[in-house]
């Protein structure tokens, strides 16, 4: 097993007016190859600076970032741009599909900006098949339940077999139904394709499914264990 996200003593402090807040106060993670980590704690206490971090999102004030191999602590934005790019994949908790395009269209989109510019068909509709959309390749977002949506922007995520899945919170504009089939369908990406996912959650059975739970308070880490199986 490798290590394929490290972030080491990150610091991140926003200026508000004259006022500088921090928000990260020295933090370290590492997460290995086909690992399934929660990161949980209270609103405020640094999980969406943290992940925006480690997906090269934001830069951090101080401290290092490996993804998969690439430094990208002092990289330039089009070097993080292009990292990001080939190396992440992001869920977030808003959908953002775009609303003119189909849901086969939005990940022809994904696999464009990929670099990929056929695209893999099979992949695709594999990953569809996977995520019980099948049926649901010409529909638009606005043809779709808040659900199916949800799945669409996690198989626009994954349809290029990133290195890394970020979640921010994915389940939370969800149902508990639709909950539990998104959080099934990461469980099974994992398990199946051995997909390496680091998620946000404030759900404790969200967690749950994942193999390890780091927990935050007050921008730093406080505790992280793995996850009992019974």
């Amino acid at each position: 097993m490798r290590t394929i996200l490290e972030a080491e003593d990150l610091v991140k402090v926003y200026r508000i007016g004259k006022v500088d807040v921090p928000a990260l106060r020295g933090v370290s993670l590492e997460v290995q190859e086909g690992e399934f980590v929660a990161i949980m704690g209270p609103s405020g206490c640094g999980k969406s600076t943290m992940l925006h971090l480690l997906g090269g999102l934001l830069t951090p004030t101080s401290g290092r970032i490996v993804i998969d191999g690439d430094d990208i602590t002092a990289a330039s934005d089009a070097k993080r741009t292009a990292v990001r790019r080939k190396k992440i994949g992001f869920v977030f908790q808003r959908f953002n599909l775009f609303p003119t395009l189909t849901a086969e269209g939005n990940l022809r989109l994904a696999e464009r900006i990929h670099g990929n510019g056929g695209g893999n068909p099979q992949q695709r509709r594999e990953v569809l098949r996977l995520l019980g959309l099948e049926d649901k390749l010409h529909h638009k977002p606005l043809e779709l339940s808040g659900g199916e949506q949800q799945r669409v922007a996690l198989a626009r995520a994954v349809v290029t077999r990133p290195a890394i899945v970020l979640a921010d919170e994915p389940t939370g504009n969800l149902d508990s139904e639709n909950s539990a089939l998104v959080l099934n369908m990461f469980q099974e990406l994992n398990y199946r394709f051995n997909q390496t996912i680091v998620m946000i959650t404030h759900n404790p059975e969200a967690a749950a499914m994942c193999k390890r739970i780091v927990q935050m308070r007050d921008g730093n880490i406080v505790e992280q264990a793995p996850t009992v199986r019974l």
